[in-house]
Order: structure tokens, then sequence, then C-alpha cells
């Protein structure tokens, strides 16, 4: 026996109940607001259900409509059954996908509005991190902020995570869905302001021994107020998202202080991605390479790889006026230097770019006495996770030899630092449409690799993630008069605020509504519970 219907609509078997619902539901649309497309679907549906009717004739003893294919013989019912079902839920899964009003649609439209409305708060937050600046692990003030006003939200809150950190957790009312973290980090950095901006940072520390002015001079304080205007209208349409949503406000992305640990690592070490656990995690950083009103992306590897380098250089101590006497380690470690540039595209493969620097050189107390020791401290940064190795081998290669070659001695140490950023090649091009919209024609622009370090890079390493760049230079200035990130004028464009929070909010309901994957459809609140079934099944599991 095959699936059958009545002439009258009735069920017969196995596939009439499904039918039936497929037919209820359009009729409650056609006497309902709705009432032109239910009776676009009513008129749509018998359409499908003449073309089966004209493909397999009416059984002449039962007076019933054979929809699907009739095998020959005594073939195995089953199979004939759940082929018949599948026809007749994918004809009315057509017909109603095309005649359903784009629910998604019309959420997205409000949430780019409640979007542009969060554009006071988000500024008023973001000078107010400026002005109060917080090195890693010392984020005290600004969790405590961030806390406030996730709770004040209504969303359960988890303090103390990695020292500081702050992750608020937003569980949606429309039924199971994907888990999709946003990060924003919250350090600042040990130097001292000169943008002379109203709200600019006055704070000073002890940092290293030393007395530092403390500055957001890499944006992290905008970082952490555009995730507050992402949660705040996310927040604001719990009820119609599927799924869950974890703000996740990291401290000491900038590295955690000499003796202690901190940032992404720890916060996965404690926890943060264990319950639950995230199916993607997205993340944003501002640059003034780009515009305000741009957003760069790319695929795959993001962002360089860093490791720390300590190189120690022993000599022999001896008065400048007798160099002869001793072992001048400025000498060597002079030509240290040097030679450490030569190494990427001259003893690695130059078509991976890589690069080694030295940030500092300490030695010597007087100009007229040739110390016994010099120390250089730098970072070895690579592009592809292959090279580290090789670049490790040759920097230690390079200082010894150099050292011995002179009659001095090089101990080097290096410290494992942070993996490269790498941009999951699917969840990439999954988001980017939603990136697009947030920025609109031309927004989004194809991003160049970039050769600095984020431990970001940990997160997407426990699960798929994309880290993007967000433009802040003001239109038309050029490039090269904007202050880099870590200069004592770095500063942003403010306007680019709101495009921020709309790139976060965009990308994370998308995944929520419409799956990790393209043409996937999640369970979405509002839809009449016969089609949900249909869809779906009839187990909440299976919306997942």
């Amino acid at each position: 026996m095959v699936g059958r219907f009545g002439v009258d609509g009735s069920a017969v078997d196995g596939l009439g109940v499904e039918w039936v619902a497929v037919d209820r539901l359009v009729a409650d649309w056609a006497e309902s607001d709705w009432f032109v497309v239910g009776w676009v679907m009513r008129v749509a549906s018998r359409v499908v259900l003449s073309l089966g009717a004209a493909e397999h004739p009416s059984d002449p003893k039962e007076g019933n409509l054979q929809i699907g294919w009739t095998p020959s013989g005594h073939q195995e019912e089953d199979a004939v059954r759940e082929a018949n079902r599948r026809f007749m839920l994918g004809a009315a899964w057509l017909v109603l996908l095309g005649a359903q009003p784009s629910w998604a649609d019309e959420l997205e439209a409000a949430l780019i509005r409640d979007a542009a409305a969060t554009e006071a708060s988000v500024q008023a937050w973001r000078r107010d991190f400026h002005s109060h600046p917080e090195l890693s692990n010392r984020e005290t003030r600004t969790a405590g902020v961030v806390a406030s006003v996730l709770e004040e939200l209504g969303l359960e809150v988890r303090r103390g995570i990695a020292h500081t950190g702050v992750v608020g957790v937003l569980r949606g009312g429309a039924g199971p869905g994907p888990t999709v973290a946003l990060r924003a980090d919250m350090d600042a950095l040990p130097v001292t302001e000169e943008t002379g901006l109203p709200f600019a940072s006055t704070v000073r520390t002890s940092y290293r021994g030393s007395e530092v002015g403390v500055m957001h001079a890499c944006g992290h304080d905008a970082h952490t107020a555009i995730l507050l205007g992402a949660a705040q209208v996310l927040t604001a349409h719990r009820e119609q998202l599927p799924g869950t949503v974890l703000f996740v406000f990291q401290p000491a992305e900038e590295g955690a202080p000499a003796g202690e640990k901190g940032g992404a690592r720890l916060m996965l070490k404690e926890g943060v991605f264990d319950d639950p656990r995230p199916d993607a995690v997205l993340g944003l950083h501002v640059v003034p390479q780009y515009e305000a009103g741009q957003i760069a992306v790319v695929s795959g590897g993001a962002m360089a790889g860093s490791d720390g380098l300590q190189i120690r250089v022993r000599g022999r101590q001896t008065h400048a006026a007798y160099p002869w006497l001793g072992v001048d380690p400025i000498a060597v470690a002079s030509r240290i230097v040097l030679a450490l540039q030569a190494i990427p595209g001259r003893r690695v493969d130059a078509r991976l770019p890589s690069i080694v620097s030295i940030g500092a050189i300490h030695g010597g107390v007087r100009g007229n006495i040739i110390p016994a020791e010099v120390e250089l401290r730098g970072t070895i940064r690579h592009t592809e996770p292959s090279m580290q190795a090789q670049l490790h081998q040759k920097v230690e290669q390079t200082a010894t030899k150099i050292a011995e070659s002179a009659g001095a001695l090089a101990e080097v140490t290096i410290g494992i630092g942070y993996p490269v950023t790498y941009n999951d090649a699917s969840l990439t091009a999954r988001i980017r449409p939603a990136l697009e919209r947030a920025a609109g024609p031309g927004g989004v622009v194809r991003g160049l690799l970039r050769t600095g370090a984020e431990d970001f890079s940990f997160f997407s390493r426990e699960v798929p993630g994309v880290y993007y760049w967000l433009g802040i230079r003001k239109p038309g200035l050029p490039e090269q008069d904007a202050a880099p990130n870590h200069s004592p004028q770095f500063t942003i464009d403010e306007s680019a605020l709101p495009l921020g929070v709309r790139a976060m909010v965009l990308t994370a309901s998308d995944l929520l509504i419409h799956g990790m994957k393209p043409g996937q459809t999640m369970l979405i609140h509002g839809m009449k519970p016969d089609l949900a079934m249909l869809i779906h099944g009839t187990e909440p599991a299976q919306a997942r």
C-alpha cells in the first residue's frame, strides 16, 4: 500500500497526517491577518496535490489520490511510505518557503534599528573606559562596569574568570540552536597619552619598576563598548532568537605581567568554553589602516604567531680605552641584531612572511666602561605554524655562533607566545554576507594578513573562529597620517562604533537563526507550531 489521501483531503495512511497539518496551517493563515499569503498557499498546495494526482491517477476502487511513486508488485511497503512522505513534505516545504513572509528579515531590520539607537551609550562607555584605563590582569573597574551592565540586562553573569574576565550568557527564548561566542578584550597599555582629547587618560602607575602612563592605545576601550552595545541589542530580542550567545570580556590580551598567567589561554583553562561549548567564536579589532565605515576580513591566516625572544650576551668587562683587554658584548650584540634581520628572506622561505625584531637593548652604566653583559629582547613572528621551529633554530644558531666567533657567550631564551590567528574558511564565507549587510555596499574589503599577534588565536584554535578588522580612520585622512595602534597619539573616529555593533549583532543573529552552515534553518520563534513540526520534527533536539 502507498500513502494516500481521500479526495476530500482526509488522511488514508502515513502521509495524510502530515498533509492535513499543512492544509490546516494554510487554512488558518487564510483566515488571519496573513490572508493573502494564506490563500496563495492554499492554491499552491492544491497545485502540488493535482500534480501528484496527474502523475499517479486515482485508485478506481477507493477513489483516493496516490501521491509519489507506486512500485510494481509487492515491494517493501515501509520504503514506499517513506518515499511518499518525503515527496509530500518536500513539496509542502517548497510551497511554504516560497510564500512565508521573511520573518528573519523583519527581525534583522529591527536589530539594525536598535543597534543605531545604542550609539550614544556605546560612545559614553568607550569614553569612560578610555578615561579609566587599566593594565593587564588589573582591569578591576572595567570588569565591574561590564558586569553591572550585563546584570542590568538580565543576563547570567560569570565573574573572575582568568582574574578579571567577565562572561554574559544570553539564552534565546526560541528554542535550541547554535552557541555563538562574541569576544572583546579590556586591557590597556603602559603608554602615556598624547592625544589631547577632553577624555584623555591621566592615569599613571608602576610598570616593571618604572612610573608610566596608562592608555587605551590599542582600542580595547572601543572593543568593550561595542560588545556591550551588541549585548544590549541582542538581549532586547532574546525571545525571538534560538540558541545561546556568550559575551566574553577578556583581560590581559596584551600579555600578563611577569610571573602571572592570564588572557585567553587562562580563560580556556578555567572553563570559559565548557558550558555551553560554542559552535563559533567571533571578534573584531579597530585599526587605522581602514576608514571608518569599512570592515576588512580575510580567510585563513589572519594574524601572525609571535614568540618572545631574550638573548643575553656575556663578554668580559674592561676599560673603554683598552677594549682588546676584554670582550665587548655591545659590539657582539650589534652584530647579532644585524644578522637576525637577514633570517627572514635569506635563511627561511621568503614566500612565507616572518619577522625577527629586537625592541630593547640593555647594557652598561658608564660611557668609559665596556660592560660584562648585554641583554637583547624582541619577538619572532611567523605566519605558518611549520615555520616556527625553523625560525627558532636559525635565531639560536645565529646568536650563539656570532658570539662564539668573538670569544663571547650568547644565551638564547625563546618563550612560546601566541599562535597564528586562523580564520576558519567555511565560517568566514558563512558570515561575510552578514558583514556586508552591516557595512553596506562596498563596505567590506579584502583584508591582508597582519604580522601583529592576537591571543584570540587561542579561542579560534579551540572552536571555529573569525577575527575581522573595523576601520576607525577618519575618511579622507591619508593612512600615513593616522597614528598606529600602540602610539601615544592613537585615537579613533567614533563614527565607526555603530558599524562595530551592527557587525557583531548581525553575524551572531544570522548564525543563530540560520544555523552554522548555508541553507540550514533553525527553529524560529513565532512560526506556527504545525510548520515547525513539519520542518524540524516533533522533538526539540531535532531543531538543532
